[in-house]
């Protein structure tokens, strides 16, 4: 396994990361989300890559194993903490439950606090996400971009530790994921 590792993909790779996603979301929820979250990331890195979208993935001699995709998350006039969205994440489905993903997602933690990212927010799965140090997250003291539907999956983590902090809205998002249904 070659290590975690931040990249700038090249088309290749953004093939290789939609394919991922495609299908490692296909096997966990379907081809319709299989297919919206392939198209997600197509157009995360189509739109944002310039604009402080970060990809982590990690490869071995047969390919892409696992990858998570960080952008921007702005809140009221922009002045506040330095805050990104972390999603996706993906594990191609025959590396899942061997903490791959647990460890992608540390070594990615750990680079975008050495880059001054002050905190990350994620809307999934709390167990998951709890093993990596993510605490519920109140809507109504630190705003999704949107109204959630499911609320208990809105988390974050202070990457200096300690509490999450408490911000004003409005939240901005890039792009592709502003729209409602999503959230």
């Amino acid at each position: 396994m070659h290590p975690h590792r931040l990249i700038a993909p090249s088309s290749t790779e953004k093939a290789a990361l939609v394919a991922l996603y495609t299908a490692s979301f296909t096997a966990s929820d379907g081809p319709d989300e299989g297919q919206a979250v392939g198209a997600l990331v197509r157009d995360i890195l189509a739109q944002c890559l310039p604009d402080g979208a970060m990809v982590y993935q990690t490869t071995d001699a047969t390919g892409l194993r696992a990858a998570v995709l960080f952008t921007p998350l702005v809140y009221g006039a922009g002045g506040g903490p330095r805050a990104m969205l972390l999603s996706p994440m993906a594990v191609t489905t025959d590396f899942q439950r061997q903490g791959l993903g647990q460890s992608l997602l540390a070594v990615a933690l750990a680079d975008l606090r050495a880059q001054g990212v002050d905190l990350v927010l994620t809307y999934g799965d709390p167990a998951f996400y709890g093993k990596s140090g993510f605490l519920p997250a109140d809507p109504a003291t630190l705003p999704a971009p949107y109204p959630l539907s499911m609320p208990q999956g809105w988390q974050g983590v202070a990457l200096a530790g300690g509490p999450l902090p408490v911000l004003q809205g409005p939240c901005r998002c890039v792009a592709p994921f502003e729209n409602p249904a999503m959230w």
